[in-house]
């Protein structure tokens, strides 16, 4: 036995819808021969371990000459799996179907069965262009090539051959298209991903340098092009503070896909992080009419989907649903209720255990933390933010961990922690400067938090704080500061020090005043 066991074929069958696993056993016993019970038997035990535990596989199969080779054993096994996987999913996607076509193509053209290959290529060529699917079409123009030179170019003339030159080069272009826009999508996002909105006018420039190299070029001539086009438009103008500009670019992609029954089909995650976003800003802008009939929306697909849906899409809609529930009913001073979610995070945790990425959990959990923040449980809220400060994964660059870290200083503030206050001050003002990111709210907060820690007398306090928000309010005006000022509910909470009263009461009463 390997001094470390792989654990890829317990990780593939627990990824196994309920339908997926029935069908492979029902193909496992028509398709292997001899050896599909020691299979099924063998699937069956992995598939009820929580975890993998391979030398308990050889203790409870003592004496079963399966183990005598258990590398092989799995890897058949494996195979097996993922040749009925390909036999369940044949025709779920546009993508699949062609390329089985090919297949079928590639077997008739071996036979030498040419006329039969020349049929089974126009009838993917038909497929591929009422898809859009040019990549795809490059491939099928490829093999009509190679089909003309091995027929002798029998019955081929001048003009068809130069139709065919001309579409193949406009299949290359579009290909190329795609990959430029593909290019430039990618580099929004990723900077957004790591850096963060824009928070000065450096920022905001550096996302139209990148957003410039779209603007010189007219690529609107296919579905993949038309999304990119305007999932460019939508991170940019996200990016810069223009809510109301990608928010109807985030719509225009909703309609696409409305209107393209099969890609909504093929693509339902694509389609349902569009509503997400969506979700996002229209709570941003207030209007909340907008934002209950979307996540209505949302829980409609993920009812609909049922088992047919995938580990990867569950594990989204699980994610989305919570983390949208949870923004919502924190934005209202709903925390309680946003606390009642817990038990069913808590259990989307224990399924999907580490499936989870870090920035989707880290951002269930800050919204934990606030909900805690809210209710005045400061300890709850330390609890779930140091899962966020001390997961070595998450990536300290993205805004969140800047949000967390600001929030656990206040956390600290409320619990008393007068000795460890001073050393995370600091250490928050080591990490901001190692960012570059030492904004007008951040300088402030810093200030006048090290000065409340060492302010003994209750009116004092009251006094800083006033102080503070004369200078914090102005920020809440600002584009560039606005968004970190959202992210804990700085403002209310320094109020309900001042006016006596929680910070749910005023998180409120603001949530309504937007909504009028």
């Amino acid at each position: 036995m390997a001094a470390t066991p792989s654990s890829s074929l317990f990780e593939l069958i627990k990824s196994l819808s309920k339908s997926e696993k029935r069908y492979f056993k029902v193909y496992s016993s028509k398709h292997t021969i001899g050896e599909e019970n020691n299979y099924i038997t063998l699937f069956d035990y992995i598939d009820s371990q929580a975890e993998y535990d391979e030398e308990r596989v050889f203790k409870d199969f003592k004496g079963e000459a399966f183990l005598n080779k258990f590398s092989i054993t799995k890897k058949r096994l494996q195979d097996n799996i993922m040749r009925a996987l390909d036999s369940y999913h044949a025709n779920s996607t546009i993508d699949s179907q062609l390329y089985r076509m090919l297949h079928y193509a590639d077997i008739l053209y071996s036979k030498s069965l040419y006329g039969q290959c020349k049929k089974c290529l126009i009838s993917a060529e038909k497929v591929a262009r009422k898809h859009g699917k040019y990549h795809v079409l490059l491939e099928i123009n490829s093999k009509t090539k190679k089909l003309i030179e091995n027929t002798g170019y029998s019955g081929i003339s001048n003009e068809y051959l130069e139709n065919l030159a001309h579409e193949n080069l406009e299949m290359i272009r579009k290909s190329n298209d795609y990959t430029i826009l593909w290019n430039i999508k990618s580099k929004l996002i990723l900077r957004l991903n790591t850096m963060g909105v824009a928070r000065s006018r450096a920022e905001k420039l550096a996302f139209e340098t990148i957003y410039q190299m779209y603007q010189h070029h007219d690529f609107a001539d296919t579905f993949d092009n038309l999304y990119l086009i305007n999932h460019i438009n939508a991170a940019y103008y996200f990016a810069v503070g223009e809510m109301e500009n990608s928010l109807t670019h985030i719509l225009k992609n909703k309609q696409l896909f409305e209107t393209n029954k099969d890609r909504l089909s093929e693509e339902i995650n694509v389609y349902f992080s569009l509503i997400t976003n969506a979700i996002y800003i229209y709570n941003q802008l207030g209007n909340y009419e907008e934002v209950s009939q979307l996540l209505s929306e949302l829980k409609t697909i993920s009812s609909n989907l049922g088992e047919t849906a995938s580990d990867d899409m569950n594990i989204k809609l699980f994610s989305s649903i919570n983390s949208t529930e949870l923004m919502l009913l924190n934005g209202k001073g709903d925390f309680k209720r946003a606390l009642d979610l817990l038990p069913v995070i808590e259990e989307g945790y224990r399924l999907y255990s580490d499936k989870i990425n870090t920035s989707r959990r880290a951002y269930l959990n800050y919204n934990i933390a606030v909900a805690y923040f809210g209710i005045d449980d400061f300890s709850g809220a330390l609890k779930w933010l140091n899962t966020i400060l001390n997961d070595k994964e998450f990536d300290e660059k993205q805004d969140l961990f800047c949000f967390a870290q600001l929030l656990n200083l206040i956390v600290h503030f409320e619990l008393n922690n007068h000795q460890l206050l001073p050393y995370a001050i600091k250490n928050t003002q080591r990490y901001l400067k190692s960012r570059n990111k030492v904004y007008k709210f951040e300088e402030l907060f810093l200030k006048y938090l090290n000065k409340l820690s060492k302010v003994e007398k209750p009116l004092d306090q009251l006094d800083l704080l006033e102080e503070i928000l004369v200078q914090v309010k102005p920020l809440a005006e600002d584009p560039f500061e606005r968004n970190v000022l959202d992210s804990f509910k700085f403002i209310q909470w320094a109020e309900s020090k001042i006016l006596n009263k929680t910070i749910a009461e005023l998180v409120e009463s603001a949530y309504y005043q937007r909504s009028k």
